[in-house]
């Protein structure tokens, strides 16, 4: 099992930045690739960011691409999503996640995650 635990999470005004972060714990030898997706009230899940465990080739959706940055620390227990230049529409529940790669639907399904956190808030005010 992988423990997931997010922080960092706030409100901010629009152009602003937050980073949030996720301390991975647990059997962490088993994940191939760390993920944040974020989910609005009423709205489906999305993936935002996705990166290999070894902290290489990073993919990211086009709504956040160039304003969002996703990394992993050298130790790889931290994985973290540094936003800037946040929009209103960037506001949501952020989740990490994590998948043992034993299930593949894309680099930013949610299908192909296989742990996920409790999530931390994300309000950007215009």
């Amino acid at each position: 099992q992988v423990q997931l635990v997010e922080s960092g999470g706030g409100s901010v005004q629009a152009g602003g930045s937050l980073r949030l972060s996720c301390i991975a714990s647990g059997n962490t030898n088993s994940i191939i690739y760390m993920a944040w997706f974020r989910q609005a009230p009423g709205k489906e899940r999305e993936g935002v960011a996705r990166l290999y465990y070894t902290g290489r080739n990073p993919v990211y959706a086009d709504s956040v691409k160039g304003r969002f940055t996703i990394s992993l620390d050298n130790a790889k227990t931290t994985v973290y999503l540094q936003m800037d230049k946040l929009k209103p529409e960037d506001a949501a529940m952020y989740y990490c996640a994590a998948s043992r790669g034993s299930l593949w639907d894309g680099d930013l399904s949610p299908r192909t995650y296989d742990y996920w956190g409790q999530g931390t808030q994300v309000t950007v005010s215009s």
